[in-house]
């Protein structure tokens, strides 16, 4: 069972709230102990999704580097938190959302873009081209982002997901149709079952 949005360690926000700020913190009030980038990546994320109106939580955890550290520093399932990974496109990026359980598959994704050249963004052009969000943390938000969004059915099979919102201490978690309601994403198979005995990389 998944726990109801307000009831974990983080702040609840909705839709009554005018503005929204870092960590349950009203948006005028800036850490003295967090780096500048830090709280303006997470304002940025926060405040588009109470501008879209959304009802979320801001889950403050310690330090995760990828997805599934995400998951045991938040204390749950791996599948319900979002991996969201950066591909790069003849025409520039596209965002491709699965569980942080799973692993893309690369050859589906060029597939779904049509692109037989898309690859994996490096950590140089992450750092360049989302410079707002640290690497490993960027958020499932491609109007955000600047960029398409492709979403494995797996993820909409979740009631509730979660997902960096770009710093690799704070996450947010939402309802996944309050997240993915508004449309504008492609739903494609991404993913890809590990072989027995296989031992390549996972992204």
């Amino acid at each position: 069972m998944t726990r109801a949005l307000g009831s974990g360690v983080g702040a609840g926000y909705g839709r009554r709230h005018s503005r929204v700020g870092l960590a349950g913190k009203a948006s005028t009030w800036t850490p003295r102990d967090l780096a500048a980038w830090e709280v303006a990546a997470m304002s940025v994320v926060t405040e588009h999704l109470e501008q879209r109106g959304s009802v979320f939580e801001v889950l403050p955890h310690r330090q995760a580097y990828t997805s599934v550290e995400e998951a045991r520093a938040l204390g749950i399932e791996v599948g319900e938190v979002l991996k969201t990974l950066a591909v790069r496109t003849g025409s520039g990026y596209a965002l491709m959302v699965i569980p942080a359980s799973r692993r893309l598959d690369l050859h589906l994704a060029r597939e779904a873009l049509g692109d037989n050249r898309a690859r994996l963004a490096s950590e140089e052009e992450l750092g360049r081209d989302f410079s707002d969000c640290e690497l490993g943390a960027l958020p499932p938000i491609g109007a955000l982002l600047d960029a398409q969004v492709y979403v494995d059915p797996e993820v909409l099979g979740h009631d509730t997901v979660a997902f960096a919102a770009g710093t690799q201490t704070e996450s947010v978690k939402m309802q996944t149709q309050e997240l993915f309601g508004t449309g504008g994403f492609t739903t494609v198979s991404l993913v890809k079952q590990p072989e027995r005995g296989s031992d390549d990389r996972v992204w």
